[in-house]
This record gives structure tokens, sequence and C-alpha cells, in this order.
């Protein structure tokens, strides 16, 4: 009797084809420490058809905190016929659900995975990337958690809520090889009208610019509330102070003002990393200065009348200054470019010669930015080392706001200059069992 074995050599085929990318994917850092994952058991539509690539060419996603902007995160990629995605994670049941709810109408199937704690996720040999939106005071625990079990990530903004985290998730991108894009996608997308005249060279040589944007975090007096049966409270507290669950702080809405954990100083630096994120983001970027950090920030007190409100100059070694929420009559009268209200740019108004955009690689904005890096190794459009200068800006400005006074700040050794309380603000102290 003859056997039809066609179906069978293809099908290994696909799968030895899988396991190459797949040991890439995961090899791409072994000089590193990486280490190389086994073959997956490829899904339906394995081969591809007409709108699905082979499973060889699809990039295996979870999902790490899947509410609010989670699901927005979730979607986007979910939507990509280069993505194959298969497991969420949230501490609350219900989100958990939802994101599960998702993949599933999608597929058509049952077979995405929910789970309650990232670290079994992050377990998976299986999954190639994931997607965080998690509270910012989780941000850098998993991120490194993440690099270490060989998973690239696309890590919402703000991507720090400390000075001190930047470096170590850098390190940890480094170290082991990964992938880890920043999720500001108004960075480009929001302020082209203003990056494209900038870089053309039209505004001459950038000299100063205004970023308007709310304040810092503050600190939370909610009182107990009984814990929903569906949240793990403990979990979602992780690193940060036991507090008693209050629907306020696990709140996501976007405001900044209360009741939402973004007010708060315990998980979050308020509008000023924020929002912030998004307007110094597309001010940083559009004045090129994602390489650099502020050499230096300027307290300037409020007026003692009250009248005067005060504000905070970030300097960098370039001479370029930043301002936050300075009062309109102190800015300079010269060539402007506004973008909705938040951002002013001020040049010297003699043209310089142009320089190329950075652009989003792929296609997809941001979110396909960040798979084509992961099929190419290539650094995103906001990798994690810009973002991280980024940042530190406004977490800067919040300590001279904190301690309401001018500091000065070593970028080699990652500290203030001489003053010791401003240095213990670029950290904060962690619950056991997580540590940095």
């Amino acid at each position: 009797m003859v056997h039809d074995t066609s179906a069978t050599s293809v099908t290994q085929a696909s799968e030895a084809s899988t396991a190459t990318r797949r040991a890439f994917l995961k090899t791409a850092g072994v000089a590193a420490g990486a280490t190389i994952a086994a073959p997956y058991v490829i899904t339906s539509k394995a081969l591809g058809d007409a709108t699905t690539p082979p499973a060889s060419d699809r990039i295996v996603m979870g999902g790490i905190g899947v509410g609010n902007q989670g699901t927005s995160d979730q979607n986007a990629f979910l939507g990509r016929p280069d993505v194959q995605y298969v497991a969420v994670c949230d501490v609350q049941k219900s989100k958990r659900e939802g994101g599960k709810g998702r993949v599933d109408g999608k597929y058509g199937n049952s077979d995405c995975a929910a789970y309650l704690d990232f670290r079994e996720l992050l377990a998976r040999d299986d999954i190639d990337a994931v997607h965080i939106a998690t509270p910012d005071h989780w941000h850098s625990i998993m991120t490194i958690a993440a690099c270490r079990a060989g998973k690239d990530i696309y890590l919402q903004k703000p991507e720090t809520l400390t000075l001190r985290e930047g470096p170590l998730m850098v390190a940890a991108a480094r170290r082991y090889g990964r992938v880890v894009s920043g999720g500001s996608q108004r960075v480009l997308d929001d302020y082209r009208d203003i990056v494209n005249p900038i870089w053309a060279g039209e505004l001459g040589a950038i000299t100063s610019a205004d970023v308007s944007v709310g304040g810092p975090s503050q600190l939370c007096f909610l009182p107990a509330q009984e814990t929903p049966p569906d949240v793990d409270w403990d979990l979602w507290l992780g690193p940060a102070p036991w507090e008693p669950y209050n629907a306020g702080r696990i709140d996501g809405n976007f405001g900044t003002g209360g009741n939402s954990w973004r007010s708060y100083l315990d998980y979050s630096g308020g509008s000023l990393t924020d929002w912030g994120a998004h307007h110094f983001g597309g001010t940083i970027f559009a004045c090129d200065l994602r390489e650099l950090q502020p050499s230096k920030v300027t307290y300037h007190a409020a007026s003692s009348d009250g009248k005067e409100p005060a504000y905070v100059t970030a300097t960098y070694p370039n001479g370029v200054e930043l301002h936050h929420s300075r009062p309109a009559h102190l800015r300079p009268k010269a060539p402007l470019v506004g973008g909705r209200g938040a951002i002013q740019i001020v040049g010297d108004g003699q043209r310089r010669p142009p320089k190329p955009v950075p652009a989003y690689k792929g296609t997809g904005g941001i979110y396909g930015d960040f798979i084509e890096c992961v099929k190419t190794r290539e650094r995103p459009f906001r990798d994690i080392e810009l973002a991280v200068n980024t940042m530190t800006c406004p977490h800067m400005i919040g300590i001279a706001y904190r301690l309401q006074r001018s500091l000065n700040w070593d970028v080699a050794a990652q500290q203030f200059t001489g003053d010791e309380e401003a240095n213990r603000l670029c950290d904060r102290a962690r619950r056991e069992p997580w540590i940095l």
C-alpha cells in the first residue's frame, strides 16, 4: 500500500521553518546569555492563505494588562495578520476574561490562555513577544523579567516610574538581545506637523521649547473599601506600598486629578509623566534631543504674591532649554511652532540644512514598527534607550518641584551632583519579593 506523504512533508517543512525562526528570535542575544527554545505546536492555518502568513512568519504574542489602554494595544496587535495572539494576563478577572474573549472571537476558538500571574505567561517558550500596559509601578519589573525570559516587549508609556529604573531596563534589553519599544504613538503621529518643519531646518537652530502639561502625582488618602472577589489586590499592588483597596486607586481612567491610579505617587508620576510622555516626547523628538539627557533643572519659585506660579527649566548639554508650564508672558517673541497648545518650540530663524526624519519601520504605525523590528532585530523608533532618555526630563523636573530647588545631573553617574536628598528620590523602596 502506498501512503500519500505530501501533507506530512509540508507540515514537517513548516515546523522546521518555524523552529528556525523561533531559534533566531530567541538566540539573537545568545552571546549575551539568551537561551534556545524548542519548536512550538503550530496552530490552524499554519501554512497560510491569501490573508494570513504561514506560522513561520507570524510573531506569537501575549498581553500583560489588557484593560483600558491595554485593550487598544491588544486590538492593534490582534488585527495584524503577521501576529498569532495566544495569551492574556490581568489581575482583574473581568479584564482577563474580556481579553481572552477578544482573542477567541478573532480566531473562532477558545484557545487563548488567561493568566492571573504574569510570570506564568512569561514562562511559555512559544511566546515571542509581549505588550505591557499595566500601571507604571510595574513597568520596570515586568520588562526586565520579560527580557530575561527571552521576550521582546512593547511597553506602554511612561516607560519608567523612577530615574534608577531606566538604565536597568536598557541594560536588560542589551544583555538579553531584546527588542524593547516604548509605546507613545503621539511622538511622531500627532506631532508630525511640528517635527517636519523643524527637521527641514525652517526654524534654524532650536534654542528653547515650552511644554504645557499638568504637574506631578499626589498622595492618596482614599478610604478602605471591600476588595471585589475578582481582583487580586495584593498582586495589583505588587512592589507598591501596601494600602487598602479603593476603586479610585485601581481605576485606569485617563484622568490625573484623583480617582485613578495615574493620579497617585505610589503608582504614577501624575500628568507630568503620563501626558508628559506624549508632550515631552514630541518636543524632545522635534528638537532632536532623544539621545541626550538634561544636565540640570532650574527651579523658578512662585512670586510672593502668588500671581506667578512656579515652573522648572530643563537645560540640555547643547544649551537647549525645555520649560515646563512657564507663564506665557515670559516666553520669547520668536519663530514658534505650536501643537495643540501644549508645545511651543523656538528657533533662531536662521535656516539650516534639512535632516531626514526618523520613521517607523514596516507598516501599521508604531505597532507595525515593533513587529517589523521583532522580525529584523533592528532597534525600533522608540527604542527603550531613547524612551528612557526622554522620561529622564520630566522625572528630573518632578524632583525639582518636590524639593523646590535647582539640581545638576551627572549623566555618566546617573545621579545628582552633591545632593543626597535628591539622589534618594532617584528610586523608591519596593515590597518584597518585588525588587530590582
